[in-house]
């Protein structure tokens, strides 16, 4: 097995000690699953603040920013993740229809492109949920990344399933209600707060499914939460302990 390049080393004859940037720089490179994760907290913590900015006209200011950042940044991870050969080139292809309809619900209200950029956005967050999940599969050696990997895996569902609540309310109008302004479609931060609720278990979400088909998407996310917790994270704290009784 090749030994990594040591960044850190001052062994070789006239070599500087790294600069703090190329420290945060090899950080960076090495943990890409950090770098999701804290993305996406980061972003459940910004969308209050950007939920409804705008520039003149364009009233989706923010949603369009944080959805393009989002974006990037999971393009970004998925690709230095390099599960398979195949996941780069599947990221990038369904990255960019859903880059050009994520601007494109920014600057006009039709459903259509609602629709679609709904479903790219679910097929997009799922498939990159997928690469994390075998990433972590792909050996009996947990590293600091694979970790990260789990909480970035998990979040990434959430989005994933957010988006699937999102095209349920388009396809089947008043899905979903809630205790102020029932009647009214729900926005796309409350349908992200249903999934954390749902996925997580804890059940704490004033949001609740009132038709069959979002009731049964509702019951696949449970059941996911579980089998995640069941499955994946059991697994990485077997390796672990296995790995300190070595």
């Amino acid at each position: 097995m090749e030994k990594p390049t040591d960044l850190w080393s001052t062994r070789t004859l006239g070599r500087k000690p790294p600069s703090r940037v190329q420290r945060w720089g090899k950080v960076l490179r090495d943990t890409p699953s950090a770098v999701l994760l804290a993305v996406q907290l980061g972003g459940v913590l910004l969308y209050p603040f950007l939920e409804n900015a705008s520039i003149g006209d364009w009233e989706g200011f923010g949603r369009s920013v944080l959805g393009l950042f989002g974006i990037v940044v999971l393009v970004l991870a998925v690709r230095a993740v390099r599960s398979t050969p195949a996941l780069t080139w599947v990221s990038i292809a369904l990255g960019i229809p859903v880059v050009v309809l994520t601007v494109a619900e920014g600057f006009t209200d039709n459903q259509q492109v609602a629709l679609w950029s709904s479903v790219l956005h679910a097929v997009f967050y799922f498939y990159t949920a997928y690469g994390l999940i075998r990433y972590m599969f792909n050996d009996n050696w947990v590293t600091r990344d694979e970790l990260y990997a789990t909480g970035a895996a998990f979040t990434v569902v959430a989005w994933g399933f957010a988006y699937l609540y999102s095209v349920i309310q388009i396809v089947q109008p008043q899905s979903f209600s809630a205790f102020s302004n029932a009647a009214q479609p729900r926005t796309w931060f409350e349908l992200l707060f249903l999934s954390f609720t749902t996925l997580t278990s804890v059940g704490l979400s004033d949001i609740g499914a009132i038709r069959p088909h979002a009731r049964s998407v509702i019951m696949i996310e449970q059941v996911a939460g579980v089998m995640y917790v069941a499955l994946v994270i059991s697994r990485l704290v077997g390796l672990t302990i296995a790995r300190f009784k070595r």
